[in-house]
C-alpha cells in the first residue's frame, strides 16, 4: 500500500500542515498551500496528470498516516477534523466516478 507519513507532533498550524504535505505527497511546485489544492491534489491519485508523486492502481489505497496524532489533536483539532471532512469527499468523489476509494486516514 502506498504511504505517505506526516509527524502530528509538528503540525502546530495549516502553514506546518502544508509544509509537511509538500514533501509527503510530491504535489507541484505549483501547490497552493491551501485545502483547496489539497483536495485538487488529492483528487488525481489515479489520473496522468502528476499532482503527486502517487500514480494509484485501480483497486490500490494510499494510507494517510499520521504519526503523534494525538499531539496534533491536541495542537490543531479543527485541522484535523478538516482532513478527515476532506479525506471523505474525496473518496465520495472517486466513487462517484465509479472509482474505489483513494484514500485512508491512520491515526497513531
Amino acid at each position: 500500500m502506498a504511504t505517505a507519513i506526516l509527524n502530528g507532533k509538528d503540525i502546530t498550524d495549516a502553514a506546518s500542515f502544508h509544509a509537511q504535505c509538500v514533501p509527503a505527497f510530491g504535489f507541484p511546485e505549483f501547490y497552493g498551500n491551501s485545502m483547496d489544492a489539497w483536495v485538487d491534489c488529492l483528487s488525481y491519485l489515479r489520473d496522468d496528470e502528476n499532482m503527486t508523486q502517487f500514480r494509484l492502481k485501480p483497486n490500490e489505497v494510499l494510507d494517510i498516516v499520521v504519526q503523534d496524532a494525538e499531539a496534533m489533536k491536541a495542537q490543531v483539532p479543527d485541522l484535523l477534523e478538516e482532513i478527515t471532512f476532506c479525506i471523505a469527499g474525496i473518496n465520495e468523489r472517486y466513487e462517484d466516478y465509479g472509482e474505489k476509494p483513494a484514500l485512508k486516514l491512520t491515526l497513531k
